[in-house]
C-alpha cells in the first residue's frame, strides 16, 4: 500500500510506515478515553496526574540508556524487543486493571518505550537523504491523522458496553495490532549501515567508554546555541501534548458537558481538518517562508487552546471552532519540527543525541501530569491555559533561531504524494 499511496517511501522508510496503522489506529481509539477510563475505576485526579509523571519518569532512566542499548543491540533488536515489552504487555495490563497499583504497574512497563522509540526513530531516517526526511515525517503525520478518524470507533464501543468494557475490548485490541506490527516491521526492514557499525563499536568499547561518549555528545549540544533554542521548542512542544492528551477528555466531559461517547468525536473532526490542510495547504507553502509558518502555527496554537479555556459549558460552536483551528495549525508546524530536529542531528552521533533529547525533553515533560493534576483541581480550565502558555513562550525562541547568527535549521516543506 505505502508503495502506491507513496511511491517515494525506499527501504527502511517503507517498511517502518507500512505497519504504522497497525499501531496509532489502536492507539488513537483507546488514547481518547485512557484518563476517564482511569476515573471510571476509581482513581482521583491526583492518583491520574501521579500515574502520568510515573511513567515519564521511567522514561527519563529508558531515554538515557536508549542511545546505549540501540547502539549496543542494533536498531531491530532494540525497537522489537522493547516494542514487546512497553506496549505489548502494557496494553494487556491496562485491559486488566481494577485499581491504581495496577496502572501504576502498567506506567512502569510503558515507560521503557523510550528504548524503541529511539530506535525507531533511527531506523527510520539513517537510510533517507536529508532531503527526505520532511517527506518521510509528513507521511507518518498523514498515517497518524488517519488514524484519528477510527477514534469514533471507540466512542461506538464506549456507547454500546460502556466505559469500562468498552475500553478494556480497546486495549486488547491494541495489543493484537501492535504485536502484529511489530513482528510485520521486524520482517520487512534491514539494519542500517549505521547500526551494523554502531554495534561493533559499542561492543568494542564496552559501558564505560559509551557513557564517556554520552558526555561529549552532551557537551556538543550545550555547545550549538541554535540546536538548543530549537531543542526548547521541542521540550515545550512535548509539555503541551502531555497536558493536553492527559487532560482534555477529562475537561470536555467535566466542564464542557460533553458525553462520553460524543468526546472521540473530537480527534475524528481533527483528523479531517488535518488532512486538508495537509492536501490544499502546505504543499503550496514556498521553503523561504517555513520558519514564519512555524511561528503562525504557534501562534494559532495558543489562539485555539485560550478559545478553549473560554468556551462557555455546552458551547458545541466554540468546541468545534478550537476543534478545527488547533488541528489546522498542528498540520503546519509538527512535521516540520520533526524534521528540523532531525536534519540538526548528525548521523554519527544519532542514537545518543536524540537520546539525550529525550531526557532533557522528560526532565522537563514528568513533573507535567503532577502539575496538571493539581491544576485541574483548582481549576479545570488551568491544564488548557497551561497549554496556551506553553505555545506562547515557544514563539520568543522561534525568533532567536531566526536571527541572524543564529544557524537556523534545515527545514524543507514536505512534497505532496501525488
Amino acid at each position: 500500500m505505502t508503495r502506491t499511496l507513496f511511491p517515494r517511501l525506499k527501504g527502511n522508510s517503507r517498511g517502518c510506515l507500512a505497519f504504522e496503522p497497525l499501531f496509532l489506529l489502536p492507539y488513537s481509539m483507546f488514547a481518547t478515553y485512557s484518563t476517564i477510563y482511569m476515573h471510571e475505576l476509581g482513581l482521583s485526579e491526583t492518583q491520574i496526574g501521579w500515574v502520568t509523571t510515573l511513567t515519564l519518569a521511567v522514561q527519563v532512566f529508558s531515554s538515557f540508556i536508549s542511545g546505549y542499548l540501540t547502539d549496543r543491540m542494533g536498531r531491530k533488536a532494540a525497537l522489537l524487543t522493547f516494542d514487546l515489552i512497553s506496549w505489548s504487555v502494557g496494553t494487556l495490563l491496562w485491559a486488566v486493571s481494577q485499581n491504581v497499583w495496577f496502572f501504576v504497574a502498567a506506567a512502569f512497563i510503558n515507560g521503557f518505550q523510550r528504548v524503541p522509540h529511539t530506535a525507531f526513530y533511527c531506523l527510520l531516517v539513517e537510510d533517507t537523504e536529508p532531503k527526505e526526511r520532511t517527506y518521510v515525517f509528513t507521511v507518518l503525520q498523514v498515517i497518524g491523522v488517519v488514524g484519528g478518524l477510527f477514534a469514533p470507533l471507540g466512542g461506538l464501543l464506549v456507547h454500546h458496553y460502556g466505559t469500562v468494557t468498552g475500553v478494556r475490548i480497546m486495549y486488547v485490541l491494541a495489543f493484537a495490532l501492535m504485536t502484529a506490527q511489530f513482528l510485520g516491521r521486524h520482517f520487512t526492514t534491514h539494519e542500517t549501515e549505521m547500526g551494523q557499525r554502531k554495534k561493533r563499536e559499542t561492543r568494542e568499547l564496552g559501558l564505560k567508554a559509551s557513557l564517556r561518549d554520552y558526555m561529549t555528545t552532551m557537551r556538543a549540544i550545550f555547545a550549538d546555541r541554535s540546536l538548543l533554542l530549537m531543542f526548547g521548542v521541542y521540550i515545550l512542544f512535548n509539555f503541551q501534548m502531555t497536558v493536553k492528551g492527559t487532560y482534555l477528555a477529562l475537561y470536555l466531559k467535566d466542564e464542557l458537558g460533553v458525553a462520553d461517547n460524543l468526546i472521540s468525536i473530537v480527534p475524528a473532526v481533527s483528523s479531517v481538518v488535518m488532512l486538508l490542510v495537509l492536501w490544499l495547504v502546505t504543499p503550496r507553502i514556498p521553503e523561504r517562508l517555513m520558519h514564519r509558518m512555524l511561528s503562525w502555527g504557534f501562534v494559532l496554537s495558543a489562539v485555539s487552546n485560550a478559545m478553549l479555556a473560554l468556551t462557555p459549558t455546552g458551547s458545541m460552536g466554540w468546541i468545534a471552532a478550537s476543534t478545527v483551528l488547533a488541528a489546522g495549525a498542528t498540520m503546519i508546524t509538527a512535521p516540520y519540527l520533526e524534521a528540523a530536529v532531525a536534519n540538526a542531528i548528525d548521523d554519527e552521533q544519532r542514537a545518543k543525541m536524540f537520546a539525550l533529547l529525550s531526557v532533557l525533553v522528560l526532565l522537563v515533560v514528568s513533573p507535567s501530569g503532577i502539575i496538571g493534576g493539581w491544576a485541574y483541581s483548582l481549576d479545570p480550565r488551568m491544564p488548557i491555559w497551561l497549554v496556551t502558555g506553553a505555545f506562547a513562550l515557544s514563539l520568543p525562541l522561534l525568533v532567536a533561531v531566526g536571527r541572524p547568527g543564529s544557524r537556523t535549521l534545515g527545514v524543507t516543506p514536505p512534497v505532496s504524494s501525488e
